[in-house]
């Protein structure tokens, strides 16, 4: 299974780059890195108007191969929205649970902003957990961490111990902590439900695990874009920085930086793009494509923003040059839905595990 990517997939490409340039260039983004929304009304509506919200929708014609071309523009430019929340993760489990749920149509309009409460405090998601309990009464009560965009959003995904429940972000019962990070263009929070109101959805094992794929190849996807800018300033930098009369490009060391940043982020965008269309198309073989991208990419992005602030050398570590935006992107996504030891774990015991006569 190949993957072509057409001229309307680079015009889409193009058409969300403009538009985060104009309406959200690094200069903004600096602005949202201690806004728990992570963005306005204005850009969030704009985003909507292209339609990027609503790819993954029921019957929208488009796939996580249209949405990771989306994907890796929004981390080119570090946009600290809750895209990938609410039109990955959220969307994506409803159209697994309940492809006609009332929350599907305005969350692909923008009107509603969801995200998926999934892993438990030990770091971990289970299905049918005892840990977040669904009761006769329809309350929720239970404590979820790492939830994306916990203080942005409307409706949250819970995984409870009956199924998939939607509960209202400011229903009574339900607080919300939002955690510091490194990343300040990624915005987590911790969530405790004490008999919250809540609707079950669905009950499906394999929706929710198809979630967690989609939003494991969405992060291999952002650190892409984030790590493909900062390779692009440290070969502009390495053109403009002279030392001894000669721009430092021209020193061995480092044309081996940024050799080897071009080697990592080929090699990331081969296994990242690989597996869009087995995410669309082969759901037996969805999970080790997801487990392959992420295991590769989550140390390979990482060192490729370490090495571009390496190559900028003291200015790269300045607050006021942008790079370093980049670099905490990628440094929080090399352990966001697991890092490379655990997908490497996990795909040893998916080759393990195989049939026997079929490819792991």
């Amino acid at each position: 299974m190949t993957l072509e990517i057409t001229d309307e997939h680079r015009e889409l490409g193009s058409t969300v780059r403009r538009f985060l340039a104009d309406a959200a260039p690094l200069s903004w983004v600096r602005g949202m890195l201690d806004d728990p929304r992570g963005t306005t009304d204005e850009v969030w509506r704009g985003l909507s108007g292209l339609g990027v919200l609503g790819l993954l929708a029921p019957g929208s014609g488009a796939g996580m191969v249209e949405m990771g071309v989306v994907l890796e523009e929004l981390g080119r430019a570090v946009h600290p929205g809750p895209v990938a929340s609410s039109a990955v993760g959220a969307m994506g489990l409803l159209r697994g649970v309940a492809a006609d749920d009332e929350l599907v149509e305005p969350l692909a309009a923008g009107e509603v902003v969801g995200t998926v409460a999934l892993y438990e405090p030990d770091q971990r998601w289970e299905w049918r957990s005892p840990g977040t309990t669904f009761d006769g009464k329809g309350r929720v009560t239970g404590e979820k961490v790492h939830v994306g965009d916990g203080a942005a959003t409307d409706v949250l995904l819970v995984v409870a111990d009956r199924g998939v429940v939607a509960v209202e972000a400011d229903a009574p019962g339900v607080a919300v902590e939002p955690v510091d990070g490194v990343d300040g263009t990624r915005k987590r929070a911790s969530m405790r439900f004490d008999g919250a109101p809540g609707r079950l959805v669905g009950d499906d094992r394999d929706a929710v695990a198809e979630t967690v794929d989609l939003l494991v190849v969405a992060t291999v996807l952002d650190a892409l874009g984030a790590a493909q800018a900062a390779f692009e300033m440290a070969v502009a930098y390495a053109h403009e920085r002279h030392q001894f009369g000669v721009p430092i490009g021209s020193f061995q060391a480092v044309q081996h930086l940024l050799t080897d940043s071009l080697v990592r982020l080929e090699q990331s965008r081969a296994s990242a793009y690989a597996a869009l269309p087995v995410i669309d198309e082969d759901p037996l073989a969805r999970h080790r494509a997801a487990t392959v991208a992420k295991a590769y990419a989550s140390e390979a992005l990482y060192r490729v923003g370490a090495d571009a602030i390496q190559v900028l050398g003291g200015v790269g570590y300045t607050w006021e040059h942008d790079v370093h935006l980049f670099y905490k992107r990628l440094l929080s996504a090399q352990h966001d839905h697991g890092g490379e030891d655990e997908h490497l774990d996990e795909l040893a015991r998916l080759m393990i595990d195989a049939p026997e006569g079929q490819p792991a």
